[in-house]
């Protein structure tokens, strides 16, 4: 941020000039920040649609095993 000058005290103009360039400066940081924002934003989205699919899969996955696990132990109880 630009400092306070002694012309700036002394001078609307002056004044009015610096806080234009300090409010484009604030405005460009802040759509810069928006745009990082949004990249997190959308990374947090794509990371939880991973997790929920390897939780499905995960479970999925133990569901095959456990049936899987009982079948051979019917079939060695000789109940089929």
């Amino acid at each position: 941020m630009l400092p306070t000058t002694e012309n700036e005290k002394t001078s609307l103009e002056a004044h009015v000039d610096l806080c234009a360039l300090r409010y484009a400066d604030l405005d460009t940081r802040l759509t810069k920040l928006e745009a990082k924002i949004d990249a997190i934003d959308q990374k947090i989205d794509r990371f939880k649609s991973e997790i929920a699919s390897m939780i499905i899969r995960g479970g999925i996955g133990i569901i095959v095993f456990l049936t899987g696990a009982l079948g051979t132990t019917l079939k060695l109880l000789g109940h089929f």
